[in-house]
């Protein structure tokens, strides 16, 4: 899980230094279709056909379309923000993940958990500092990242553990690749060197990235993995520091802190009353 979100943050640095001088839609489109080609390398002389057979191919493609939306409006972001406050405002995801779980999952959402969400977007109004200028617009950005990225969860839960984890993860970079395909003739452009070698590494750090985040996902439970999934932020900020010499303002750093404390608690509060409801099912039979 750590190497898997150190490879999340090198891609997003590499593609702030990239989407300054390229159109977006060509960017997230090498970022796809390198992730694809990378998938089929991987995947399809070991599974053959098995890798696109899916029970669910709407919610496939509704999972796929959701994390394009999340990637085009992060990279968006990163146009006008700085990487490491980018990535903390799109970190209220798992809050984010909560308030719908009620409506989309049926599931109960605790006062605790409801305390959490109000902590979360506290912290989100920290970084983003309402009043003070453009920087509180270009906070919706990844704001909608969250968002996308939130709804790209709750699908996954429905397809998770009926599906192959691989097939999963074909169709994300199929249907990535499939969409941006489309507009590609509107915004294409031919890279220098420089900025193809970057898009080539931007899509095989998603590729394996989220390879190891599905391998990562088979040997231990999301909710086990979340503490981890927040050193993203801390290298974020490094990177961000490395290449580009910015390094978040300690009104930032409070922020960042408080989406950390308020996506950890409310990851906790949903395993407590899981457990719980489990212990009281065991005692009720």
């Amino acid at each position: 899980m750590m190497t898997a979100v150190l490879m999340f943050s090198a891609m997003d640095t590499l593609a702030k230094l990239t989407v300054r001088g390229y159109p977006l839609g060509s960017l997230i489109w090498f970022r796809y279709t390198i992730h694809l080609a990378f998938m089929l390398l991987l995947l399809a002389p070991r599974m053959g056909l098995d890798l696109v057979k899916t029970r669910r191919p709407w919610l496939q493609l509704l999972r796929g379309a959701l994390l394009v939306g999340s990637t085009a409006f992060f990279y968006l972001s990163l146009r006008y923000l700085p990487l490491a406050e980018a990535a903390a405002i799109s970190f209220i995801g798992p809050v984010l993940t909560t308030v719908l779980s009620g409506p989309l999952l049926g599931e109960r959402v605790s006062r605790r958990q409801w305390a959490a969400v109000s902590l979360g977007f506290a912290g989100v109004l920290v970084i983003v500092r309402p009043g003070g200028g453009v920087f509180a617009a270009e906070g919706a950005f990844p704001l909608a990242t969250a968002l996308c990225f939130s709804l790209y969860q709750i699908v996954t839960r429905k397809v998770a553990g009926r599906e192959n984890p691989m097939t999963t993860l074909f169709y994300t970079a199929l249907v990535g690749a499939g969409l941006t395909s489309l507009a590609l003739p509107f915004t294409w452009q031919a890279p220098a060197p420089a900025q193809f070698s970057m898009m080539v590494a931007i899509g095989l750090l998603g590729g394996a990235g989220h390879f190891l985040l599905i391998r990562a996902v088979s040997h231990a439970s999301p909710m086990a993995l979340a503490p981890f999934a927040y050193s993203q932020l801390v290298w974020s900020t490094l990177l961000g520091w490395i290449a580009f010499g910015d390094f978040p303002g300690r009104g930032s750093l409070l922020g960042m802190l408080i989406v950390i404390a308020a996506g950890l608690l409310a990851v906790n509060w949903r395993h407590m009353r899981r457990r719980n409801d489990a212990i009281d099912q065991v005692q009720e039979h």
